[in-house]
């Protein structure tokens, strides 16, 4: 999603203030000296609101306010940079905030939450907000801003493909040619410094970058037909293919009768080491059982991604240091509330759809905080989070599952298999990543045993 066009070097700038509301007056005054249809003193009530119900915090001393306008344009972006940074009362361990980005989004803007969650995604790159701290200009910190934000930087940095690289790829072109593949897929997290100088035979392929990176930095992703952002891998790199590959398969970038080659290697080395080759109705058959669509019919495939993304890091991260175990219910909400039931009171009763959606990044934590709570989240197509800790009750079912699945595995099988649903388990004991359709099991991290992946 390229937003640089929304973003302006006048209201780029260094702040004074040494609190939030000041920064924010700042902000409000470079984005509406130039609009005659936004008022400064009028919307700064809003942010502020909108700040003591909900903190915009983002951490890596990041804060990202935001609000829905009355104006002709559908986004306004502005950014103030503190080097020497404020205290507010959101972040963790008095972390002080450095940068502020402010959002104004027109009430007409659909992709809102789309949008929100592509900033968050970047500002979250702690060696990104880093570099932007140490722009030595102002001009600086705007050029590297628009390049992360899709535009192209006025010298971009260029070294050489290293021969390994180019032989790989090559092989790769060739391998593809000779199985009769239908896509190249290159895997962008294996290179820093090194760019992607595709053969000219890749013309003959659809090629696709994977790559969890929110910018591509010095991978030209122009050369690719498509790019697939998964938001967090497993360190498996089997099962960093099969999360890219269903992503794939949700965006309808991939049919579920395409051969891929696979191109990848550690990511960081920037050195390509492993070809593969996936026989997607091989890898997927089973889960797609008799469907011909993997994705239920109300289903969003960001929404999809996000949940993911979400149960990956909960997979990896945890909570304060221990594994958390947690079920997500997402589609075919009204059949699934049928057969759920509260055990506790719902604490998403109450909010605005839009404040309870979980494509807003400021749904993150308190996801993560309430994953905790025995049962269930159930979550629309569109992401609206209805409710928490909820009792699945499903007909029985003849289903066998795989040694080691337990209780919340059972319950994620038997609701998919009842209804036209995807749950996704997350489970406490290995950390495995688990998404069940018609009652059949992907798993997307694999079990961990003494911190090695299998």
């Amino acid at each position: 999603m390229r937003l640089d066009r929304y973003f302006s070097r006048r209201r780029t700038l260094d702040l004074e203030s040494d609190n939030l509301e000041g920064a924010l007056k700042e902000l409000l005054k470079v984005s509406t000296s130039r609009f005659k249809d936004l008022e400064g003193k009028r919307l700064l009530p809003g942010l502020m609101q909108r700040e003591s119900t909900m903190t915009t915090y983002l951490g890596n001393g990041v804060a990202l306010p935001h609000l829905r306008v009355k104006m002709r344009r559908k986004y306004v972006f502005a950014i103030g940079r503190s080097k020497e940074g404020f205290d507010y009362e959101g972040p963790k361990n008095q972390e002080k905030v450095h940068l502020v980005v402010l959002l104004l989004a027109g009430e007409g803007a659909r992709d809102y939450l789309n949008v929100l969650a592509a900033v968050a995604r970047l500002v979250k790159d702690r060696a990104f907000v880093e570099m932007l701290l140490a722009s030595a200009s102002l001009d600086d910190l705007y050029e590297q801003l628009t390049s992360a934000f899709g535009g192209i930087l006025a010298s971009p940095k260029k070294t050489r493909q290293s021969s390994i690289n180019r032989l790989m790829l090559r092989q790769a072109m060739r391998v593809a040619k000779g199985v009769h593949c239908d896509s190249i897929a290159v895997f962008g997290d294996t290179l820093v410094s090194s760019p992607v100088e595709p053969p000219e035979g890749f013309k003959e392929f659809k090629t696709v970058l994977i790559s969890r990176r929110a910018k591509e930095g010095d991978v030209e992703d122009s050369v690719f037909n498509e790019v697939i952002q998964v938001r967090s891998f497993s360190n498996g790199r089997l099962a960093q293919m099969r999360s890219a590959f269903l992503v794939g398969l949700t965006r309808g970038v991939f049919k579920t009768s395409d051969k891929i080659c696979c191109v990848g290697g550690i990511p960081g080395s920037d050195q390509f080491d492993t070809l593969v080759v996936i026989d997607m109705k091989n890898e997927f058959q089973a889960l797609l059982a008799e469907r011909d669509n993997f994705m239920p019919s109300d289903v969003s495939p960001e929404v999809l991604e996000r949940v993911i993304g979400v149960a990956m890091e909960l997979s990896i991260e945890g909570r304060e240091g221990r594994p958390v175990g947690t079920l997500f219910v997402l589609g075919d909400t009204k059949k699934v509330e049928s057969m759920t039931k509260p055990l506790v009171l719902n604490p998403f009763y109450g909010y605005k759809e839009e404040d309870r959606n979980i494509l807003s990044p400021f749904m993150d934590e308190t996801v993560k905080e309430f994953s905790g709570l025995d049962g269930a989240f159930i979550i629309k197509g569109d992401g609206v989070l209805t409710s928490a800790g909820s009792l699945i009750h499903t007909p029985e079912f003849d289903q066998t599952l795989p040694s080691g699945l337990g209780a919340r595995h059972a319950a994620g099988a038997a609701i998919s298999l009842a209804t036209d649903c995807l749950a996704i388990v997350v489970s406490s004991s290995s950390g495995q990543v688990t998404v069940f359709r018609n009652g059949i099991a992907l798993p997307l991290v694999e079990r961990s045993f003494g911190g090695k992946s299998l």
